[in-house]
Parts: C-alpha cells; structure tokens; sequence
C-alpha cells in the first residue's frame, strides 16, 4: 500500500445542494473499479496513475482531529473522488474505523459506494443513526449484470448491489439508488431505467435519483472512446456526431426517460427529487449547534 500526506481530510463543502451534506471526508485516492465512464480520469483531477490506490498517512488520526475542531456538527460526505469501499478497505479497515470517530463525534454520514462491502459496518451506521442522519447510495447504471460487466468490469455486480441495498434496509440503513451515469445509445432505455426502479423499491430503497446522461472531458472522453472501440465498436463516431466537444452529455432521449421515470415512481410512491430525499433522511434529526463553550447535543 503506497501512503500519501494530507494535512486535513474532512473539509468543508461550499455547496450543500448534493444531499445535504456539511463536510467531504476522501480517506483513499484513486479506484480500482475500472469503469469505462470515470469522470475522476480527467485532467481537472489531477489523479495520474488512478488505477492505483493510495492511502492517506495517518487518516484516522487526522480524522479525529478534524472533527473535534469543528464548531458546527453537520452530515460527512464520502465517496466523492475515490470509493470507500475500494478493494483495500477489506484489510486496511480505514472506512471501518473513520465510521467509528464520525460517531464518537456525533457527526451524520452519506456514502456513496458501489461495493457490497458496506454491509460489513452495519453495526457503525447503526449506531451513527441513533443520533445522526445517514444516507447510504449505491450506484447502479444498468439491471443487466452482463452489460454491467462491459461498463464496471471490477466492480460487485448489480444484482449484489441490490441485495446490498436489501440488507441495509433490512437493518434500518436509509439507503437508496444514484442511476448515474445512463450512458447514451447503451444503457438508455425506458426498459432499463423502469427495471432499476422497481427493483430498488422491492429491496427498500427509499429513494431512486437518476441522471440520464453523462459526462466527457478531455483524457476521460479519450479513455472512454477507447472502451467503446473495445466493447461497442460502432458507438465512438455516433459519439462524436450527437455530442462534439460538449462536457455534458444527455442522452437524445433525456426527456422521454425523466417524463417516464417521474410518472412511474409517484405511482410507487418512491422519492426521485433531491430536495425530497434530503428533508426524508433527516426527518427527525435537529442539532443544537451552539459556541463550543456550551455543550453540543442532538435531539
């Protein structure tokens, strides 16, 4: 495992729109998931040798010291740039013991992973949830685990994925579904999107957010047109005449698939609008964020 160091790893975020969330916790640079869509391979990022993954040198320490420096309590962000649940999580344990300071602190969580290893720390997001917000969202693009293989080839298929999101709420765990990305003329189809749906309310996802799009830029677009000469040889120049240089990529049919995905989940009752997911997951949760001269305590 290669170490790299970081001053600070729980940052504040300037924008609170995505989930609701207070702070940015990345403990892990770079993925070994493989997918042929990363947005993370961009140029912007300056993540070179991606593929590798890196630790950050005394995270839980740094962790530790960041949260009690906070004035205000808020819900940690993770997930953003690098999986918490990567492939070196199952014996480093970093996300494990970052769970337990987030709740020693008496901080909420939302994670996004695609890994069915998450239900290993059950028990810490059960304990998180009897004083915080928490929101788990595993992200699925596509039903068909053999499409899945093409697109995430290192990653839990998705039928795992949903029986992840099944456990979880078995146990309590609001969790739900990010479909994102729906890459244009593979995986955007009423049928597709309708399947996912459905199946995440079986399993008892409170909610499904989807994007029917995607996004390209630079090194990632290079990166990307070369998966699809690989496992979909046609689809590069019909790429290049739909969409350009243009960064982000709706599919053609965007609006059919939002009109058809919206009427489907009012009917079931399952939330898709990211102002009605955020009040859901923190019904009930009121932090009293007084001076740290006085006490902080959640009612």
């Amino acid at each position: 495992m290669q170490y790299i160091e970081a001053k600070n790893i729980v940052t504040k975020n300037q924008n609170q729109y995505w989930f609701g969330t207070d702070y940015n916790m990345n403990i892990y640079r770079g993925c070994s998931h493989g997918c042929i869509y990363c947005d993370s391979l961009s140029d912007c990022y300056r993540n070179t040798d991606f593929e590798t993954i890196k630790a950050k040198a005394r995270a839980i320490e740094i962790i530790r010291a960041n949260l009690r420096s906070k004035q205000l309590k808020g819900v940690i962000a993770t997930g953003s740039m690098s999986d918490p649940y990567n492939i070196c999580e199952k014996e480093l344990c970093l996300t494990k013991q970052a769970l337990r300071v987030v709740d020693e602190n008496r901080f909420g969580i939302a994670i996004a992973t695609k890994s069915t290893l998450i239900t290993r720390d059950i028990d810490e997001l059960k304990s998180i949830a009897k004083h915080s917000p928490i929101i788990c969202k595993l992200t699925i693009t596509t039903y068909d685990d053999a499409l899945c293989r093409k697109i995430e080839p290192s990653v839990a298929p998705t039928s795992k994925r949903f029986e992840t999101i099944e456990q979880l709420s078995k146990n309590g765990i609001y969790c739900g579904v990010l479909l994102m990305p729906v890459l244009p003329f593979i995986n955007d189809t009423e049928q597709n999107a309708l399947s996912i749906l459905r199946k995440a309310k079986d399993c008892g996802a409170k909610f499904v957010y989807p994007f029917f799009g995607m996004t390209l830029r630079d090194s990632q677009r290079e990166h990307y047109y070369n998966k699809l000469d690989e496992h979909f040889p046609t689809l590069k120049d019909r790429y290049i005449a739909t969409f350009g240089s243009k960064y982000n990529c709706s599919s053609p049919i965007a609006n059919r698939l939002y009109e058809v995905f919206f009427a489907e989940a009012n009917k079931m009752k399952m939330l898709c609008s990211m102002t009605d997911i955020i009040k859901d997951y923190k019904a009930g949760y009121k932090w009293n964020n007084e001076p740290k001269s006085h006490q902080q305590t959640l009612f």
